[in-house]
């Protein structure tokens, strides 16, 4: 089986992502019938190539805003992962959303349609049963290769009913079972450029005795210093060893963070607070 390269259509043409995004779909995320596992598993797996993850949105499936959020996805020239609601029932709306916003109809891929019929044959044989492709119901499955034109497959290795890919924004199912390894295949196939040999480093070091607002000015100062590093804040007010307290730290490129965090420890030195323990990570 032979897959092409993700295509852009031609209202947003290719060029380099900037940054990674998921968007997870589905009423049951919100409403809390099931618990959204992408979200994680997509941080995992980009930080195993050196990446990782900017933002991440949820939306219901209301194809209103589905529409609207797949819209900022194509037009964003980012990597984006869309998981949900690729399914063929009336309550599966990201094909169809997907091909309005990027402004093309719907279309049986001709590949989708060969993978499709090729699992109806697969389970007709495990059941004992004849292939009758032109069943109603069979019918109906080629409803799930239906992607807006110009789309490229994104091959499923659980079931073979493939996702799709619109420029870098990439639609998968629900199931984490075939989302996850289609999520992989669409990092190694089309993105090792982007795949940083040497991880992000983060250090950061438990400062107690201090208000945010305080520490502010050294926190601007060193991103001032230090533009290829981030300085974060994370107060907690009930923690059960240090009490109340900021772990103030820097991520980024290992050597930039290992300036940027011995200024940072520099700079505590003229604050009258107590320093706990060193996090790396």
């Amino acid at each position: 089986m032979t897959t092409q390269a993700p295509c852009p259509t031609p209202s947003h043409p290719r060029e380099p992502a900037q940054a990674v995004g998921i968007v997870i779909i589905g009423d049951e995320i919100l409403s809390g019938k099931r618990a959204d596992k992408h979200l994680s598993k997509c941080i995992e797996l980009l930080g195993q190539r050196g990446l990782s993850l900017a933002y991440a949105d949820y939306v219901g499936d209301a194809p209103e805003r589905i529409t609207s959020t797949l819209t900022r996805a194509l037009r964003s020239g980012d990597l984006v992962f869309s998981c949900g609601g690729i399914g063929a029932t009336p309550d599966d709306h990201t094909r169809q959303c997907a091909a309005r916003a990027a402004g093309v109809p719907l279309v049986l891929h001709p590949e989708a349609k060969a993978l499709i019929q090729e699992r109806i044959r697969d389970t007709a044989l495990e059941q004992g049963v004849a292939y009758e492709p032109d069943r109603p119901d069979n019918l109906h499955r080629l409803n799930m290769g239906m992607f807006p034109e110009g789309a490229a497959i994104v091959p499923n290795p659980y079931n073979k009913i493939p996702g799709f890919s619109l420029g870098h924004v990439h639609f998968l199912p629900g199931f984490p079972v075939m989302a996850w390894p289609m999520m992989a295949w669409v990092l190694d196939t089309h993105y090792r450029h982007l795949f940083r040999h040497e991880a992000p480093l983060e250090k950061s070091v438990i400062v107690m005795g201090a208000m945010e607002a305080a520490l502010t000015p050294l926190m601007e100062d060193i991103e001032a210093r230090f533009p290829g590093v981030r300085v974060f804040s994370l107060p907690s007010v009930d923690h059960p060893h240090y009490g109340r307290h900021i772990e103030l730290g820097v991520k980024g490129a290992r050597a930039e963070v290992e300036s940027a965090y011995g200024a940072l420890r520099a700079g505590l030195a003229g604050h009258s607070v107590s320093l706990g323990p060193e996090l790396v990570r």
